[in-house]
């Protein structure tokens, strides 16, 4: 089951329209041709204005399918892959690689989040007042993983647990861990990985329910 899609068409046909531009991007660069905003929106027959929308600079767009969408298949994989279950087994597993995945390819995604906050400078200048910069892969992620649980949760439980457990997962929070507290990668990925098993389970508690529950 997408839960997203299911429960937010408006960001699901966002996402689509973010993911068309990337994909004809990524066809253009494996044609040999290095693609900017206005041929990849072309190429996904998608407005130039709405493309500019999310990517407003050629640098962006760069970032997106050079640094971060190829490095994020495992995850895609591991996603499509997934059929146990436990719900804290699921979540284990997508903190492991994702995080991973951070820790072995760390200077392209601080590249990657200096771009991000570039870009929402230039849409807030433009005139967005709430810029899509970023794809929000990690939302739909967990919602995967955490699939088992959905019916389990109310609503509010259910979409407070996924806004929680986003920031257990990801450049912004291993950046922190790392330059502000100081950890070692292995340090801030055990953090990580205590702070979303805790998180799980409050809300669990809170909820009245367990994982178990969902077997």
């Amino acid at each position: 089951m997408n839960v997203s899609s299911q429960e937010d068409p408006r960001k699901n046909q966002k996402d689509r329209t973010r993911a068309a531009i990337v994909d004809a991007a990524l066809t253009l660069m494996r044609d040999g041709v290095t693609p900017t905003v206005t041929s990849a929106a072309e190429a996904a027959r998608v407005s130039r204005p709405t493309a500019y929308r999310y990517f407003p600079s050629q640098e962006s767009l760069m970032s997106e399918i050079m640094d971060v969408t190829p490095t994020t298949e495992p995850v895609e994989e591991l996603i499509r892959s997934m059929d146990g279950s436990d719900p804290k087994q699921r979540l284990d597993e997508l903190l492991d690689v994702f995080n991973g995945i951070f820790v072995a390819n760390e200077g392209q995604y601080r590249a990657a989040l200096r771009v991000y906050l570039d870009t929402w400078f230039a849409a807030r200048k433009s005139g967005q007042e709430n810029p899509d910069v970023r794809f929000g892969r990690r939302t739909r992620w967990l919602e995967n993983a955490l699939e088992p649980l959905h019916d389990s949760l109310q609503p509010d439980h259910w979409h407070r647990l996924i806004n929680a457990l986003s920031l257990t997962l990801g450049a912004d929070s291993l950046v922190i861990l790392k330059d502000v507290c100081r950890l070692e990668n292995n340090e801030a990925l055990d953090v990580l990985q205590w702070t979303a098993k805790t998180i799980l389970d409050a809300t669990l508690r809170e909820a009245g329910t367990t994982a178990s529950d969902t077997d």
